[in-house]
């Protein structure tokens, strides 16, 4: 599942956590679900970060670690 699909169903599951009704057990696994799928993308996150601080070139074509801002 690619980022752009996770945060699309983690939206799909907030939705429906906030306007249905359901069972305690069918919210708690698309809560599980959510959870799931929040870890997942913070982990794609935090690896794409990593390596845009790898691959920063400067413009004489040498590469440097450069710091992103919080």
């Amino acid at each position: 599942m690619t980022l752009e699909q996770t945060l699309a169903r983690l939206e799909e599951i907030v939705a429906r956590l906030d306007e249905e009704r359901m069972e305690l057990g069918e919210a708690l696994a698309l809560f599980e679900e959510g959870v799931m799928h929040l870890r997942s993308a913070s982990g794609a996150l935090t690896e794409a970060e990593a390596r845009v601080k790898r691959l920063t070139e400067a413009a004489d074509g040498a590469f440097t670690l450069e710091e992103l801002d919080g």
